[in-house]
C-alpha cells in the first residue's frame, strides 16, 4: 500500500478544519461529523483549540483510499502560528489548500501558496463553502489565476451555486487543459496546435501535477459534502507518494513534540530513509537515544508498532532530549527555513512571585514544542521574554499556562525585535600569561561584515591542530552564544568572524598525578575569554540596528488615496507602486513591522472600512532616528571590570 503525507492548509475560517472531518467521515473512521463550534473534531483535541475554535497546534490523522494509506495532518490558519506550519512543510508529499468561495483569495492563502510553489510541493485547490450566499465560482478562478498561481486546471463546474443544493459537477474542457499543460510541456504544445485528439490528456495532468507545475482545483463544501468524494480520488491520482529506500542510511524529522500522561516526551517524526526499530539506538540533534516505543497512525488513531519505515509518519517514544526539528540521522534537505522569524517580542509576568520558577520550566517545556518562542531569560532582572508573530499566540501563551501548568501570568507591552549588522573590521586579542588575562588561554578573533543573506560563520585562521579541539569547539560555541546580544543588546547578523590567534597550557600534573588547575588550561578558560575578545572586536567593528520590514498590499478605494498616502508617510512607508483596478487601487511599498498595527487601526477610518491591508515580513533595514536598544540578560562583556568581578570574582 502507498502512503501519501498530506497537509490541509488554509487562511484561518476557510474551513480546513471542518473538511478534515468530512474526509475522516467519508472513509468511515469517524461515524458523525464533529463541529469546530460545538468543540468536538478529531483534529483540534486541545483545550484551548475547542474553546476558540482555531487550530493552534498541528495534529495527524490517518485514513485509507483505495491502495492509499493518507496520514492527513490539519494546520494552523491563523498567521500567529505560522511557524507550526513551517514544520510540517518538510514533511509533506503533497497538499490540499482550501479556499472560501465567499472571502476568496485571503492574505494567508497567498503567503502559504507562494510557499507551496517555492518548495514545490504538490498541491491540489480546494474551493470551500459553495453553499454559502455570496459564493463565487468563475470570478474566484480568475482571481486564483492573478493572485495565487496561473498554472489552474478546474477539475468541473458548479451547479446551484450559492444554494445549500450546490453541487459538484466533474468534467475538464479538454482545450484548456491542454492549453495550461503546454505552458510546461513541448509535446502538449504540439497537440495543442496541432488539435491531436490522442494526446494523453490525463497522463499528462498526473504527471505535471505530480511535479507541481500545475495545480487542479476541485469545488465543494465541507459542510453538505458537496465536491468532497471527487476530491478525494483527486488526492489519491494527482499527489505522489512518499518514497524512500528501507534498506538506505537513517534519515527522518522530527516536526512536532507533545508530552504524554506522565510527562514523557512524544516526538513526531517523518522518515525520508532507512527504518527504525523498537529498542534501536538512533542519533538525533547533537546527543543518541533508544526508541522505547513506537506508534503508526491507522483509520483515525495510533497502534503500537515494531518499526517505522521510509515515507511514513509515526511516533516515538524514548528520546528525552529532543526538540523539534531535529534531524533522526543524516539531515534531509526538505527541512530548514521557510518563513520569517517572529518579529515580536513581550515579558512574560507571573501573577505570583512564588511561579518564577515554574513559570521558566513550563516555558521551556513550550518551546521544546515551538522553539521560534526564543526564551530569554535576564537573571539579574529575574525576567523572562518570549519572542511571537503576534498578540492572539500571546493569548494563547497565556491559556496554555494557565490551563496546563496552573500558573497566571500577564505581559509587558510587546515590541519589535531588532538585530544589529557589523558596518566595518575589527579584531582582538587576549594572550595568556599577561598581566590583564586572568584566563589560562589566548583567544585572538577578527569581525568583518558577510554578504547580505548569507548568515553568520565561524572560521579558524589557526592551525587546527595548534591545540587541542575542544578548545576551538568551546571557542566557537562560544562566539554564537556570544551573538546573540551585540552592541546594542540585539542578536547579531551577517557577520564572519575569523580565529586569528589560539594558545593553551597543557595539562599539568603534581608528583603524585593529581591535575594542577592553576597550570592548566580548560574548556572553561576558552569560554570565559571569548566573549571579551569577542566584543571588543565587534566593538572596533561598530554595528548598526537593523528594524523589521514589511511589505504590504493596500488596496482602497480610489477617491481615499489622497487621505492615505500622507499618513503613510508619517508612518515611515514607502510606497513603491500604485495600480489602479476599477473604482479601487492597489499601493504596494514597504513599511516598518512597529508601524503595522498603527495602519491596521487607522485604516477603516480612512476608507470607510473598505480598506485591505496585507503585510508580510520583506527584509531588516537600517533604523531610522533614535536608536533602540535591549537590556541585556548575562554579564556583560563590554564592562570589563563587571565581567570579571561576576566571572573570576576580581578585576
Amino acid at each position: 500500500m502507498r502512503t501519501l503525507n498530506l497537509g490541509i492548509l488554509a487562511h484561518v475560517d476557510a474551513g480546513k478544519t471542518s473538511l478534515t472531518e468530512r474526509l475522516l467521515h467519508g472513509a468511515g473512521v469517524i461515524d458523525e461529523l464533529g463541529s469546530v463550534d460545538d468543540g468536538n473534531t478529531q483534529t483540534d483535541s486541545l483545550a484551548l483549540e475547542r474553546r476558540r475554535g482555531i487550530t493552534i497546534r498541528s495534529a495527524v490523522v490517518a485514513f485509507t483510499v483505495g491502495d492509499v494509506a493518507v496520514n492527513l495532518i490539519d494546520t494552523p490558519g491563523h498567521p500567529d502560528f505560522i511557524a507550526e506550519v513551517e514544520r510540517v512543510l518538510g514533511v509533506l508529499d503533497g497538499a490540499v489548500l482550501v479556499v472560501s468561495a465567499v472571502e476568496g483569495v485571503q492574505p494567508q492563502t497567498r503567503v502559504l501558496m507562494r510557499t507551496l510553489r517555492r518548495l514545490r510541493i504538490p498541491t491540489v485547490l480546494f474551493v470551500n463553502k459553495i453553499d454559502r450566499p455570496g459564493a463565487r465560482d468563475t470570478g474566484l478562478l480568475r482571481e486564483i489565476a492573478a493572485r495565487l498561481t496561473p498554472s489552474v486546471v478546474p477539475m468541473g463546474t458548479v451547479d446551484g451555486l450559492g444554494t445549500r443544493a450546490a453541487r459538484f459537477v466533474p468534467g475538464v474542457d479538454d482545450e484548456a487543459l491542454v492549453e495550461v499543460l503546454a505552458e510546461h510541456d513541448d509535446a502538449a504544445l504540439a497537440a495543442y496546435v496541432t488539435e491531436d485528439e490522442a494526446f494523453p490528456r490525463r497522463d499528462a495532468l498526473v504527471e505535471q501535477s505530480h511535479r507541481a507545475l500545475v495545480h487542479p482545483v476541485y469545488f465543494g463544501s465541507a459542510a453538505t459534502g458537496a465536491g468532497v468524494a471527487a476530491l478525494v480520488a483527486g488526492i489519491s491520482e494527482l499527489l505522489p507518494s512518499g518514497t524512500g529506500d528501507a534498506a538506505g542510511p537513517l534519515s527522518g524529522t522530527v516536526f512536532t513534540v507533545e508530552r504524554g500522561p506522565a510527562g514523557e516526551k512524544i516526538a513526531y517524526v517523518r522518515m525520508y530513509s532507512g527504518t527504525v526499530r523498537v529498542r534501536d539506538r538512533v542519533p538525533y540533534g547533537q546527543t543518541e537515544g533508544k526508541v522505547t516505543a513506537l506508534g503508526v497512525f491507522h483509520s483515525g488513531t495510533s497502534l503500537r508498532s515494531g518499526e517505522l519505515g521510509p515515507g511514513r509518519i509515526g511516533k516515538l517514544w524514548g528520546l528525552g532530549e529532543v526538540r523539534v526539528g531535529d534531524a533522526l540521522g543524516t539531515p534531509h534537505a526538505a527541512t530548514g527555513r521557510h518563513f520569517a522569524p517572529p518579529t515580536l517580542e513581550t515579558v512574560v509576568v507571573p501573577a505570583r512571585r512564588a511561579d518564577r520558577g515554574a513559570l521558566h520550566t513550563a516555558l521551556s517545556q513550550l518551546a521544546e514544542q515551538d522553539p521560534l518562542i526564543n526564551l530569554r531569560r535576564d537573571e539579574s532582572r529575574q525576567e523572562i521574554s518570549v519572542s511571537l508573530y503576534g498578540e492572539v499566540q500571546k493569548e494563547v501563551i497565556q491559556a496554555t499556562l494557565a490551563d496546563e501548568y496552573g500558573i497566571e501570568v500577564g505581559f509587558r507591552e510587546t515590541t519589535v525585535v531588532c538585530v544589529e549588522r557589523p558596518v566595518g573590521t575589527g579584531a582582538a586579542h587576549e594572550l595568556i600569561g599577561t598581566e590583564s588575562n586572568p584566563f589560562l588561554a589566548t583567544v585572538g578573533l577578527r569581525v568583518e561584515p558577510a554578504p547580505v543573506g548569507s548568515g553568520s560563520s565561524f572560521r579558524l585562521g589557526v592551525e587546527l591542530g595548534s591545540m587541542p579541539y575542544a578548545f576551538f569547539a568551546a571557542v566557537r560555541e562560544t562566539v554564537v552564544e556570544t551573538l546573540r546580544q551585540g552592541l546594542y543588546g540585539w542578536e547579531v547578523l551577517g557577520c564572519v568572524v575569523t580565529m586569528t590567534h589560539s594558545g593553551y597550557w597543557a595539562r599539568q600534573s603534581h608528583a603524585h598525578g593529581t591535575f594542577d588547575k592553576s597550570m592548566s588550561s580548560t574548556a572553561g578558560d576558552f569560554r570565559n575569554l571569548t566573549p571579551l575578545v569577542l566584543m571588543a572586536a565587534l566593538d572596533r567593528a561598530g554595528t548598526v540596528v537593523h528594524e523589521p520590514v514589511h511589505r504590504f498590499s493596500l488596496e482602497l478605494p480610489g477617491d481615499t488615496l489622497g487621505v492615505v498616502l500622507p499618513v503613510l508617510a508619517r508612518l515611515h512607508a514607502v510606497p513603491r507602486a500604485t495600480r489602479p483596478r476599477g473604482a479601487t487601487c492597489v499601493v504596494e511599498g514597504e513599511i516598518p513591522v512597529a508601524r503595522v498595527h498603527e495602519l491596521e487601526q487607522r485604516l477603516p477610518g480612512l476608507t470607510r472600512g473598505e480598506g485591505l491591508l496585507e503585510s508580510a515580513f520583506d527584509h531588516y533595514a537600517p533604523v531610522r532616528g533614535e536608536v533602540p536598544t535591549r537590556s541585556r540578560t548575562d554579564h556583560d562583556p563590554l564592562n570589563r571590570q563587571e565581567y570579571l568581578l561576576h566571572v573570576v570574582r576580581r578585576v
